[in-house]
């Protein structure tokens, strides 16, 4: 039994003593003070000792109440990368989205779901650099329970197993999610599948090289595209690397200052981030930090740079582009590129939304999602997936 179970039995009895034993005893003296000269010393220790029961009540009361809020506090100012996680969990828990395991070989995938397969095509979502699963939870929050969804953690990330001989190219991520998904059996019937930055860079190089696996796609932001020209955040990576500066790359915080830098680098809405929290995501991310050095230098190599580029022609399938127009990662006119090449395209660009559209716009983002699904795959009168 913990502290605040045993703190109940004793507010309810300081109440009854208050409430039942104070007024009988009231009536006993009452009786005893028609025979008894010290009425007035009577009725003030049976007046101190209501008070007290009174004070003890509330003191009880106020206990019960601080020891959560006590923890709470504790954990913000002491572990607040412990909250971050909870609060995850929570939300993964509000959503029913179930957390599981497979393993292919000696591999594992971590992965969470919600719903079961069914006619309408499962779901399959790819996040981006140094994110994790739950980033698509926002969005998920929007979108009809009835569909079949499925949020993998990418390789290295989370809980998916972290190899120092993994292939973290593009070509080798998309190799690992072709494993995942036989695992899974998704592809027993062709699958949507969505990515967001890194993750839309697989997921368009996935829909080329395993086309009878998809039947859709959606790509947000998508890296791996070459423009003619650079624009500012590129520019100052190849300064970093030309400058043998590279410990110092915008997208891996390791203080909070970076992280608040890399948040407005990634978002065109100011989120007011308090100090605490930008200090809960770095201490979640600093371990991981030498694994995303290494797996930002493999896709930004001349290996995976351009490889969406270079296989945007083999995308045969109906496809989605959503970009947020302010996007200061990675340019919008990227959206243009894609859609010249991709026959069956269609192109959505959000207003005020940088390179974080998932967690800009989640809801505008769920929409344009189960329109589109429902526009391609649209099955009788069920145009609404809903």
């Amino acid at each position: 039994m913990n502290q605040s179970e045993s703190f109940m039995p004793r507010l309810l009895r300081s109440i009854e003593r208050v409430s039942f034993s104070a007024p009988a005893e009231a009536s006993n003296v009452a009786k005893e003070s028609l025979c008894s000269l010290k009425t007035p010393a009577v009725s003030a220790t049976l007046k101190a000792r209501m008070d007290l029961d009174v004070v003890n009540m509330f003191v009880i009361a106020g206990g019960t109440l601080a020891i959560p809020i006590l923890a709470f506090v504790a954990s913000f100012l002491l572990w607040p990368s412990a909250l971050i996680r909870i609060y995850y969990w929570y939300w993964r828990r509000t959503l029913g989205m179930q957390v599981r395991y497979v393993r292919h070989e000696d591999y594992q995938f971590c992965y969470s779901f919600r719903g079961r397969p069914g006619h309408r095509p499962s779901i399959l979502m790819l996040h981006g650099f140094s994110a994790h699963k739950d980033m698509w939870l926002s969005v998920v929050k929007f979108l009809p329970k009835n569909l079949h969804l499925v949020c993998v953690d990418m390789p290295g990330h989370e809980g998916t197993t972290r190899s120092s001989l993994d292939d973290l190219s593009i070509d080798g991520q998309v190799k690992r999610v072709h494993q995942f998904v036989e695992r899974l059996k998704l592809n027993k019937k062709p699958f949507h599948l969505i990515g967001t930055s890194m993750g839309g860079h697989v997921a368009g190089v996935y829909a080329a090289y395993y086309p009878s696996d998809v039947c859709s796609l959606c790509l947000v932001c998508p890296a791996g595209l070459q423009y003619s020209t650079d624009n500012q955040f590129v520019q100052r990576l190849k300064e970093l690397q030309d400058s043998a500066a590279i410990q110092k790359i915008p997208l891996i915080p390791s203080t909070p200052e970076e992280m608040s830098e890399m948040l407005q680098l990634c978002s065109y809405v100011r989120f007011k981030v308090p100090q605490q929290i930008l200090q809960g995501l770095v201490d979640v991310r600093i371990p991981h930090n030498s694994f995303y050095r290494k797996l930002f230098l493999e896709i930004v190599s001349e290996k995976s740079r351009y490889s969406l580029h270079q296989n945007m022609d083999k995308i045969k399938v109906p496809t989605q582009i959503i970009w947020g127009k302010q996007d200061q990662v990675l340019d919008v006119s990227g959206a243009e590129i894609l859609a010249k090449s991709i026959a069956n395209c269609q192109v959505e660009l959000l207003e005020n939304c940088g390179h974080s559209v998932v967690m800009e716009r989640p809801r505008k983002t769920a929409k344009l999602i189960v329109d589109f699904l429902a526009s391609v795959h649209n099955t009788d009168n069920d145009k609404k997936l809903n």
